[in-house]
């Protein structure tokens, strides 16, 4: 009986690999140096996969081609989260919509689809403490961020803080510049504190240079007719409301805070 000598499909791949050590050692390393980390990953993958010497050469070469897109995407992804410092790890798919606060939810996911940032148009999210505005707020900017586009979180007080330490010492038109590019603005919290001359001023020029380039997200307790009451000047005042409401959405909250809800829950 005569005993069959085939090698396991392995080994052959063993063999083919160290005939080719040189080359495919220069070939990985040169992809590092280019910077090509998921090109790079995705051929060392294949070199010890079986299946993918089953594939043509255009094939394994769109198989790296689409591992190194999706590496690039996820790194602008992180960097783009990391700028925008969003306060909470706020998702519209994890909305309670279940909870009475005057929430639609065809609204809401409507508006998620992101239609509102390429006209740029802005939201005003307004609600008692506690109804979720905040989150609401980082949600729609964590769904701009996915969808590519840049994002920036600030409190209102410490926008007022920044912009203030801005003039000091002469970053003043170079703090606007920024907020200016920057394709969705989170303003939290406006209207918690009435604003100076200087301070509603200062606000105006954000607005101004955002009106009709780029989006800005408010959340206020107080309701958007109320806006005036914070400004030291009405003349600004219009000004301000004439560059953020007229086109906007507008989702006023209701209800009781959902911190109490799951304070209750958490005693319970």
């Amino acid at each position: 009986m005569k005993i069959s000598e085939a090698k396991p499909t392995t080994t052959t791949h063993l063999n083919r690999m160290k005939d080719n050590m040189t080359t495919t050692h220069h070939t990985i390393t040169k992809m590092h140096e280019m910077k090509l980390s998921g090109m790079s990953q995705a051929y060392e993958e294949q070199l010890i996969a079986p299946d993918s010497y089953n594939l043509s050469f255009d094939e394994r070469l769109g198989l790296l081609i689409d591992r190194e897109a999706t590496e690039r995407e996820n790194r602008r992804l992180t960097t783009r989260l990391r700028f925008a410092r969003l306060k909470q790890s706020a998702c519209i798919e994890d909305i309670d919509f279940r909870h009475p606060r005057g929430l639609d939810k065809a609204t809401i996911i409507g508006i998620s689809q992101g239609d509102w940032i390429e006209r740029h148009q802005n939201i005003l999210i307004t609600g008692p403490t506690g109804t979720g505005k905040s989150y609401l707020g980082c949600a729609f900017a964590h769904k701009a961020i996915v969808r590519g586009h840049s994002a920036l979180y600030i409190r209102l007080p410490h926008l007022l803080e920044d912009i203030g330490i801005a003039h000091g010492d002469g970053r003043y038109l170079k703090l606007l510049n920024q907020l200016s590019k920057t394709e969705v603005l989170v303003i939290d919290d406006f209207g918690l504190v009435n604003l100076n001359l200087q301070q509603a001023h200062d606000i105006l020029e954000v607005l101004d240079g955002r009106y009709q380039a780029k989006s800005t997200i408010v959340t206020s307790q107080l309701p958007v007719d109320k806006f005036y009451d914070i400004m030291p000047d009405p003349t600004i005042a219009d000004a301000q409301f004439d560059r953020l409401v007229h086109n906007a959405y507008t989702i006023a909250m209701s209800g009781k805070s959902m911190r109490k809800k799951q304070s209750k829950r958490g005693n319970s």
